[in-house]
C-alpha cells in the first residue's frame, strides 16, 4: 500500500510539473510538511522528492529546498553539443576559429598530399603513434615546460580520448577519485561510464581547497585525482607554484594517481610549471590541438610515467587501435613550423579582447575568470533560478550553460557559464548586453 501511495504521489507531481500546473522555480512542500499533508512518513516524502529528482523535474539545493526546474532546458544542456539554431548564438560551447585557419588548412594538406608519405599514412600505425610524431608532440612540450621523453607520449585523438584511456588504463570500477566541486563535464561523463566513485574537493578562488583533499586522502582510498591547474574549466584559475608541489606531495603520500588536463593551459602565459614537470612519477599530463587550433583537429597527447605506458597502449588499442595518421602528420607539421605557437598567440590575444568586452557588458555583476580565458563564471544570488534563466535566454536565440554540469557536489549553485569564443566580437558584445539585461531584470529585481 505504501509503496503504492509513493508511485501516486510522484505520478501526480510529474503530472503537475510537465502541463504547467507547478511552474518553473516554484518550491514544493518540505519534507516534513508534505509528509504531514499526505499522510506519509518523512522518509516516503524524501523517496518522493529524490525520483523527482532522478526524472529531471526537480532540483534540490542544500538549505533552500526542492525547486520545480525549467523544462525548456534539455537534458543533457552543457554536457551533450545540441544542434544550435542559425540564428542562435552559442554561449555554451567553444569553438574559436581565426580568419586564417582555412587557408592554413588547405596549404597543409596540399603538403602533405605531395611529401611522398601519403601511401604511408593510409595504413595502420603503431598504437601509441609513430616516432616521429611523438619527437616533434615532445618538442612541443619542451616550450611549454615539460621535459618528456618520446617514449613517455601517446597520441590519442583528442583530449577526452586522452582522458578516456588514461581512466582505462589506469582505474577500475568503484574507485575513488577526487575532483573539483566545479569541473569539466567531459569527465563527469567519463566517471559515469566507468562507475568511478567522484568526490567533490570544496574550490577557493586559487584553486582547490587542498586541506580538503588532504583529509579527503586520509578518510577515503583516493586513487587518482583529476585537475585543471592552468586555466581551470569554468573557473579560470592558475593553481599557484607552492600549492601545485603541495598537491603532489599529498599524491605521493597516499598513493594517488593525478590526471593532469591541460587542454586550455596554452591561454595562460607565465604559469608555474605544469605538474607534468614537476611531479612526473605520479602525473598522467593530457592536452591536445582542439582548443588551441581548431575543435575538428582530433589530436592529443597524453604524457604518462613509465609505468603507465603500456596500459595506455593497450587501451588506445581497444578504441581506436591508432590515432589517425593523416591527421596526426598534419598537425606535427604545424607543430614543427610554428603554426601552433602562432594560432596560440594569436588566440590568447583574442580572448583577452573577448574577456575585455564581457568585463564592459557585465560591468557590475559577479564575473570569475582569467583574463585570457575564453569562458566566464557568473554567480548568482542564492534565491536566483539558473535554469529559468537559461530557458529565458534560449527563447531570446541564446545558449548559456548553468552549474549543473560542471557541478560534482549534490547541490550546484546558481550560476551561468559564458562561453565567449563562438560568435565574432560585435555579435558578442550584443549578446552578452542581453544576458546583463535579464539577469539584471530576473536576478537582482
Amino acid at each position: 500500500m505504501a509503496a503504492s501511495r509513493y508511485k501516486t504521489l510522484v505520478d501526480a507531481f510529474a503530472s503537475d510539473i510537465r502541463a504547467g500546473r507547478l511552474p518553473p522555480g516554484g518550491r514544493l512542500p518540505t519534507h516534513r510538511a508534505l509528509a504531514a499533508r499526505e499522510g506519509i512518513a518523512v522518509v516516503t516524502a524524501t523517496r518522493v522528492y529524490a525520483e523527482l529528482e532522478a526524472m529531471g523535474l526537480v532540483s534540490r539545493e542544500q538549505g533552500r529546498g526542492t525547486f520545480v526546474r525549467d523544462l525548456a532546458v534539455p537534458a543533457g544542456h552543457g554536457i551533450d553539443q545540441q544542434a544550435v539554431a542559425g540564428d542562435a548564438v552559442d554561449l555554451n560551447f567553444n569553438y574559436p576559429v581565426l580568419p586564417e585557419q582555412s587557408d592554413l588548412l588547405r596549404r597543409a594538406l596540399r603538403e602533405v598530399a605531395t611529401a611522398g608519405e601519403l601511401d604511408s599514412l593510409l595504413r595502420y600505425q603503431p598504437h601509441r603513434g609513430r616516432p616521429q610524431d611523438r619527437a616533434s608532440i615532445a618538442r612541443h612540450l619542451r616550450r611549454r615546460g615539460i621535459p618528456a621523453d618520446p617514449d613517455r607520449i601517446l597520441v590519442v585523438s583528442g583530449a577526452q580520448h586522452g582522458l578516456a584511456v588514461t581512466v582505462m588504463a589506469a582505474l577500475t570500477a568503484g574507485d575513488v577519485v577526487a575532483v573539483d566541486a566545479l569541473t569539466y563535464p567531459g569527465f563527469k561523463v567519463l566517471a559515469h561510464a566507468f562507475h568511478l566513485d567522484l568526490e567533490p574537493v570544496p574550490v577557493t578562488a586559487a584553486g582547490p581547497d587542498l586541506d580538503a583533499l588532504e583529509r579527503l586522502c586520509a578518510t577515503r582510498p583516493v586513487r587518482a585525482v583529476y585537475t585543471m591547474p592552468t586555466l581551470h574549466n569554468p573557473l579560470g584559475w592558475v593553481v599557484p607554484a607552492a600549492d601545485r608541489t603541495r598537491l603532489a606531495a599529498i599524491a605521493r603520500r597516499h598513493g594517488a594517481l593525478v590526471v593532469e588536463d591541460a587542454s586550455y593551459a596554452y591561454l595562460a602565459e607565465d604559469a608555474p610549471p605544469p605538474l607534468a614537470a614537476t611531479a612526473p612519477d605520479v602525473t598522467v599530463h593530457v592536452s591536445g590541438l582542439s582548443k588551441s587550433v581548431a575543435t575538428g583537429l582530433r589530436v592529443g597527447f597524453v604524457v604518462a610515467p613509465p609505468h603507465l605506458v603500456a596500459p595506455l597502449e593497450r587501451a588506445i588499442r581497444a578504441t581506436v587501435w591508432n590515432t589517425p595518421a593523416l591527421g596526426t602528420a598534419l598537425a606535427c607539421r604545424w607543430l614543427d613550423d610554428g603554426t601552433v605557437d602562432r594560432l596560440e598567440a594569436r588566440k590568447r590575444d583574442d580572448a583577452r579582447a573577448r574577456q575585455a568586452i564581457a568585463a564592459q557588458e557585465l560591468a557590475g555583476l559577479p564575473i570569475v575568470g582569467h583574463p585570457a580565458s575564453y569562458f566566464t563564471w557568473l554567480p548568482l544570488p542564492d534565491d536566483a533560478r539558473a535554469d529559468r534563466l537559461t530557458a529565458t535566454l534560449a527563447r531570446r536565440n541564446i545558449s548559456v550553460s548553468t552549474a549543473e554540469p560542471f557541478a560534482t557536489s549534490p547541490h550546484p549553485p546558481q550560476a551561468l557559464r559564458l562561453a565567449l569564443g563562438s560568435t565574432d566580437p560585435e555579435r558578442l558584445r550584443t549578446t552578452l548586453r542581453t544576458v546583463r539585461q535579464v539577469v539584471t531584470e530576473d536576478a537582482y529585481a
